[in-house]
């Protein structure tokens, strides 16, 4: 990256400003060891809720609810959101943080288990986006199961896809890097999909379906 595209990168992450609902949410992240989105990936996900006018929300990887908490500003009153952790800590710091955010009960639905056990649970095309930000090395199986669950028209957006800018460089083959590019790969190629891909935080590569 070039003295100026990383000045650019760091003006633009540093742009937004979080309440105190996300920063507390940030402090429980770190507490628990989670990294949480980037302020410009917070920012982005706001901006893609509210313009997809989206009803059904599904999150794979809850963090400490720093992401949900943005997704669920952007998305209409109505709206809900699903989210999906393994871990029973993560939930409750994401419970925690809606509540905070004065999000009702009733909009918000965390599920305690594996994705990769859940997703196949869910309902065919009844979603209208699915955030993918969890263990890398199971991307592929979130990533299949998250087009099968979106409806025509639905948007995938997939964080950390850059993998620390590793992705781009050819003779890096690290284990979780192969696995993104296999993912870039995968959403490239299925002709249902039309994509691209944003340097903001790590990376997001952005999908929707077609009908």
């Amino acid at each position: 990256m070039s003295a100026d595209k990383s000045s650019s990168w760091s003006y633009a992450e540093g742009l937004p400003e979080e309440d105190d609902v996300l920063l507390r949410a940030r402090e429980r992240s770190h507490e628990l060891g989670v990294k949480p989105v980037t302020t410009g990936v917070a920012a982005a996900l706001t901006v893609f809720a509210a313009g997809s006018k989206a009803n059904t929300v599904v999150e794979v990887g809850s963090g400490a609810g720093v992401s949900g908490v943005c997704l669920l500003r952007g998305l209409g009153r109505q709206a809900v959101l699903t989210t999906i952790d393994a871990d029973v800590d993560h939930l409750r710091a994401a419970r925690e943080a809606f509540a905070e955010a004065g999000i009702p009960g009733n909009r918000t639905r965390t599920i305690s288990g594996k994705a990769a056990d859940v997703l196949p649970r869910l309902t065919d095309g009844a979603y209208d986006m699915v955030f993918i930000d969890a263990d890398k090395s199971s991307y592929p199986i979130y990533v299949e199961q998250g087009i099968r669950l979106l409806k025509a028209g639905g948007m995938l957006i997939i964080n950390d896809a850059l993998d620390h800018d590793r992705v781009s460089n050819p003779a890096n083959r690290e284990a979780t890097t192969n696995v993104l590019r296999q993912v870039g790969r995968m959403v490239r190629e299925d002709e249902r999909m039309v994509s691209t891909l944003l340097p903001t935080g790590d990376g997001l590569l952005l999908a929707v379906k077609q009908g």
